[in-house]
């Protein structure tokens, strides 16, 4: 069986590893950027009437077209530009690399960052180039540029804010990428609902940026939606690559009754935002940890060399799992990521850090 599965399965997939998700069940959930509200009862009632009249036995509109109308007034997509729906972003990163593949072709972005953009690129036999950011996580432009001009990419992806290090790069460094990209720049937005800059009114200003988000952390994970925007000539080519009915008729109908209700989910975002700066500065008053700025809805932390593995131990001991990042080594060693959970969540985070960084 194992020469079997070595001959035929090609050599970049079998040295990959699949993408791990933990076992939460019993634990305060602050590893996975979830948003942590659940929906007001009214808000629950008023969607299940909503569901009573889906025609499950259907299939569902390939395009999501009442979605996609109910996207472009609640994000203020631009009337010119095109709109693809994924099952989540890492569809559409998959769509993208999919489109591109080619010999001697590769995918660019900054490192760390996203760590789907490394795996699409190689499950698509495309090379990846990741270029280092600086030690306070901002672009290394001149670096940028050098990588650029040498692997002219295919595709370049940003994270903005970037993930998982939660910060905004500068627009002007940004902007500079695009205009020395050859191929495809994804501005991947997927922290918009906690950060206070955006690339989607920019669409069209440069012929190859298209901008990625998703709902996941809208309020919506459990649904997998992302959305693609752009100009229609590249994203008529990706279409060719989405699998029919990708988007569910479930997702499409609850996604729309969502955005009907976007303010809630913009109150939560603001609750978010407020909890970040608390929890930023309670964090950064215990002894030994730094606490990066952050434009997401979550915190990445700098604990004392040598003591990640065991603090993360401890918290998950104490009921609270976040995610380990130190294994990765180079700018993350020494660093954990939390999401900011609800005020009580984010209280059990701080007793558990302040026993184990004091006791």
């Amino acid at each position: 069986m194992a020469a079997r599965v070595e001959r035929w399965v090609r050599p970049e997939i079998r040295a990959l590893s699949a993408y791990h998700v933990p076992e939460a069940a019993g634990l305060i959930k602050l590893d996975a950027m979830e948003n942590p509200f659940p929906w007001p009862e009214e808000l629950r009632a008023a969607w299940l009437d909503r569901l009573r009249d889906v025609p499950l036995n259907r299939y569902p509109d390939p395009a999501g077209r009442a979605l996609v109308a109910r996207l472009r007034e609640a994000m203020a997509i631009p009337a010119d530009q095109a709109v693809l729906l994924g099952n989540g972003s890492d569809e559409l990163i998959q769509i993208i690399a999919l489109a591109v593949a080619g010999e001697g072709r590769s995918v660019l972005a900054p490192a760390p960052s996203f760590v789907m953009y490394e795996m699409i690129a190689r499950f698509a036999g495309l090379d990846f180039v990741g270029v280092p950011l600086r030690a306070d996580f901002s672009l290394d432009l001149p670096a940028m540029r050098a990588a650029i001009a040498r692997h002219r990419p295919a595709v370049i992806f940003l994270a903005y804010p970037n993930n998982p290090t939660g910060n905004h790069w500068a627009r002007a460094d940004v902007e500079a990428v695009l205009d020395a990209a050859p191929g495809l720049v994804v501005v991947d937005e997927a922290y918009e609902p906690f950060a206070d800059d955006s690339f989607m009114a920019d669409l069209g200003r440069w012929p190859h940026l298209l901008v990625m988000r998703t709902l996941s952390k809208f309020g919506l994970a459990g649904l997998r939606l992302g959305y693609l925007c752009g100009p229609a000539d590249w994203l008529a080519e990706f279409d060719k690559l989405r699998l029919p009915y990708n988007i569910n008729v479930l997702t499409q109908v609850t996604a729309a009754f969502a955005l009907e209700h976007k303010a809630v989910f913009d109150a939560q975002a603001e609750a978010i935002r407020a909890e970040r700066a608390r929890l930023a500065a309670a964090l950064a008053a215990l002894p030994g940890l730094m606490v990066h700025p952050s434009a997401a809805n979550f915190l990445l932390l700098r604990v004392p060399a040598g003591r990640a593995d065991a603090l993360h131990a401890g918290l998950r001991a104490a009921g609270v799992l976040v995610k380990n990042l130190s294994g990765a080594g180079g700018l993350l060693a020494d660093c954990l990521r939390v999401t900011v959970g609800t005020p009580a969540e984010n209280d059990a985070l701080l007793a558990a850090f302040e026993a184990l960084l004091t006791g």
